[in-house]
């Protein structure tokens, strides 16, 4: 009997007003910004002669108001379901704090760069190289490419990769049994470590991505 290929469609948020200002969200909630709602309808656009049959987001308004776009084109998608095992990483102590604050700490050392070094990962390129200079070439490159250690109060990335990994397994047995193709409207960071999962890449590799607003990235399941 021949095996039914199945599809998963992924994509993160648009652009929030803690993005555009960028500051550390984390769990906030943040509003998506004019440019977030257009990378979203961009999304649809991208997906608008897909079938999805279920939809999964966060309890994160800029999950929703994304899958919200994306969904005007579906009217077969029969179910949306939220499941936070896809949210975005908890900085802990981190979240609402801006990448300049960030990166003065850093520069007058107050912060214990073990414990607050992985955010480096979701920092522009501009404010990367900020660091960098405060930090040395050498000691950048091991801090930016932590992955056990959380800060304070926050999720290590392999916290988030544990929750992901713990959705792909649920999410793969659920496609195969109900013969669907899904949409999920996740976050940069949930995204980096479904990404690691399903294309069995490295942690070195991983920590390199930026993860686009308005990127599709597309899997199959074979049932």
């Amino acid at each position: 009997m021949k095996k039914k290929r199945l599809y998963i469609y992924i994509f993160r948020h648009g652009q929030t007003d803690f993005n555009e200002k960028g500051i550390f969200t984390g769990w906030l909630d943040a509003k998506l910004t004019p440019r977030g709602i257009k990378s979203a309808r961009v999304v649809a656009q991208k997906l608008k002669n897909k079938k999805i049959d279920v939809a999964f987001y966060t309890r994160l308004s800029r999950s929703k108001d994304t899958l919200k776009e994306v969904l005007k084109f579906h009217t077969e998608c029969r179910k949306k379901i939220l499941d936070d095992r896809i949210i975005e990483r908890n900085y802990g102590k981190l979240n609402g704090i801006s990448h300049d604050e960030f990166i003065r700490r850093i520069g007058n050392q107050e912060y214990d760069l073990l414990k607050e070094g992985d955010a480096i990962a979701n920092l522009s390129l501009n404010a990367k190289k900020k660091v960098e200079k405060f930090l040395g070439e050498n000691e950048y490159k091991i801090i930016h490419r932590g992955y056990n250690t959380a800060p304070p109060g926050g999720e290590s990335f392999a916290d988030v990769e544990k929750r992901v990994g713990s959705f792909i397994k649920d999410l793969t047995k659920k496609m195969k049994k109900e013969k669907i193709n899904v949409a999920i409207s996740a976050h940069g960071n949930s995204i980096r470590l479904f990404r690691k999962i399903m294309e069995k890449t490295s942690v070195e590799e991983m920590t390199s991505w930026f993860i686009p607003y308005n990127q599709v990235f597309v899997y199959t399941v074979n049932a």
